[in-house]
This record gives C-alpha cells, structure tokens and sequence, in this order.
C-alpha cells in the first residue's frame, strides 16, 4: 500500500491524479488553498473507492511555514508518506519590462520557491523514513527560453527541474537511503490552468489522457519522463537541439 501526498490537488491534474491514483490502490493526503474543493473530490473517490483512506488538508504553498506543519500532520496522521507529488504552481505572466514584476514575481514564488520549501518538508520525511518517492512536475517549457507571458514561467519549471536533478544526485550517493526522485515534463494537458487556451491548439490531450501517462511514469518511478510520450519525446529533444530561430517556430 502507497501514500501519495499530492499538492494543488483541488483541481486540474493535482485532482485527475488522485482519483487515478487511488484506482490504482493508493491511499491519498491531499493538499490545496481550496478545501471545498478537496472535500468534494475526496467524496467522490471514497464513494468509487470506499477501501481507501483520503486526508485533506487546507494549504497555500507560499506559506513556508504551513508547508512543513502539514506535510508532517499528515506524516502523524497516517503514520508514514510514501510519495510526495509537488504539483501547486500557477501560470500567470507577463513579458519581461512590461510593469508586470507583480504577476512574474508570483509565478516565481508560487513556482520555484514553494517547490523549494516542499521538496525541503519532503525530504525532511524521507531521510526519517530512509524512503520515499519525490516527483516533481516541470514542464515542456522547461526544455529552452520561452518567450512574452511564458518566460517566468518556464524559467521556474526549468529551476525545479535542476532542483530535482540535485536532489537525485545526492540520493545516488546515500546507499543507506532508498530515496527515488522523478522530474515530469508535461507538454499540452487540457486544465484549469490552461482552459483559456484555444481548444485547437495542436497536441493538445484531454486531463484523463495526460494524467494517465502522468501516472504511469510516476509508478514506474522513472528519473524524468516527457508525457504523453507522442509528440513530447521526439520534440523535447528537438527543443534542446535546434537553433533558436528554429524553437520560435514550433512555440
């Protein structure tokens, strides 16, 4: 039996992922700003699942200090955290200089220096434990540049990505440490993040279907993974080859 604990999880893909997760037999902690939210969903898993054990807690990532006390309530609650999916991140912007520090500063803290604070309160559990699985979701963008509203943002999934990457390589030199770290790259899942996104945006997938390669990368428990597999393998790696001219285009 697997405890997943699972950030921004009121909505989008954190929401998708719990309920794939817990078809799949995993109990849940469960963590976002809305708990209405939280309440509802964890309802309706219960009711398809009535076997498994789903905790909810009220959390704002940004808050350094609630980060900590309720990754370790949930710690006390349930007696041991298995896997910790940061998921919590935003996708506002603006395009560097344009008077929106505001907007970027926020995708910034939200992004990479809450991640920062989960991946602390995580490990924190895991060395305790001497295991763990921790995924932390970049994405697509986090392969190169990205220009306007995107900048901040891929900046900050390429910044938890490398953070993840540091985190991995320590763990691969602690033997006495069963600590697996997975990097997901998703590319264009239809969520609440984007739902403002034209709806014929070219490999565009609905949320079950890229949740499900989510998902199954995650149990694989693989070090990074580019999901859905089609078209993102092939293009991340055009994307961190090709001439920037080139990238422009396919952006």
């Amino acid at each position: 039996m697997t405890t997943t604990l699972i950030t921004g999880a009121s909505s989008g893909l954190g929401a998708e992922m719990a309920r794939q997760l817990a078809a799949r037999g995993d109990d849940l902690a469960l963590c976002a700003r809305r708990t209405e939210r939280l309440e509802e969903l964890r309802e309706k898993i219960l009711a398809a699942h009535p076997e498994r054990s789903v905790s909810i807690a009220a959390l704002d990532v940004t808050d350094d200090e609630a980060v900590f006390e309720v990754f370790r309530g949930f710690q006390a609650e349930l007696g041991t955290i298995d896997r910790v999916v940061i998921n919590a991140g935003i996708g506002k912007g603006a395009p560097i200089g344009k008077g929106r520090y505001d907007a970027n500063r926020a995708t910034a803290m939200t992004n990479f220096v809450a991640a920062l604070a989960q991946c602390e309160a995580a490990m924190e559990i895991f060395r305790a434990q001497k295991y763990g699985h921790l995924v932390m979701i970049s994405s697509m963008s986090a392969y190169r540049g990205m220009p306007s509203a995107m900048t901040t943002y891929a900046a900050t999934k390429a910044g938890v990505a490398t953070l993840a990457e540091g985190i991995r390589h320590e763990m691969s030199r602690k033997p006495d440490l069963d600590i697996d770290v997975s990097v997901l790259y998703p590319g264009y899942i239809r969520s609440e993040m984007n739902d403002q996104v034209e709806q014929s945006t070219p490999f565009m997938v609905d949320t079950e279907t890229g949740v499900k390669a989510m998902v199954a990368a995650i149990e694989r428990r693989t070090a990074h993974a580019r999901v859905p597999a089609w078209p993102w393998v092939p293009m991340g790696t055009a994307l961190r080859h090709l001439p920037l001219p080139v990238v422009r285009r396919l952006t």
